[in-house]
């Protein structure tokens, strides 16, 4: 129930623009969480990056989410939703990651994470979530060239 309570604590803080608190939140969470749940621990980081105010530090929140997909099988994911596909996670935490390098002024690694994306595109499902992925995808690719 604690670590409901915890994300329930960052939702509403985060939906509330008090992105501190969310963060403060999540970290707890975080480190309840432990090494274990990849599933839960790759959601996390991803909305952990998102509130972040350095950019560095939200790189390294994106890197983690990255890396805990990598490690997240289809039959674990399964176990939490059976259509859950992990490769569907690899647009979008691609496209964070370029985004991360582009804001940190290195276009050369930002264009190597969205080729990535680009690559994972296939993954998606044909849906409004995938459709501002894609476009996200193109208006980065843009502000690339």
């Amino acid at each position: 129930m604690g670590r409901i309570e915890l994300g329930l604590e960052g939702v509403r803080a985060a939906q509330h623009g008090r992105t501190a608190e969310a963060r403060a939140s999540f970290e707890a969470l975080w480190e309840e969480l432990g090494e274990r749940d990849v599933f839960h621990r790759c959601v996390l980081a991803h909305y952990l990056a998102d509130l972040q105010d350095d950019p560095r530090a939200e790189l390294e929140w994106d890197r983690r989410a990255l890396a805990a997909a990598d490690s997240l099988t289809a039959e674990r994911a399964a176990t939490y939703e059976s259509a859950l596909q992990v490769r569907a996670f690899y647009p979008s935490l691609h496209l964070n990651l370029a985004s991360d390098h582009l804001k940190l002024g290195e276009p050369d690694l930002a264009r190597e994470q969205l080729e990535r994306a680009v690559r994972s595109l296939d993954a998606l499902p044909v849906d409004a979530y995938s459709a501002g992925i894609r476009a996200a995808v193109d208006e980065l690719r843009q502000r690339l060239r």
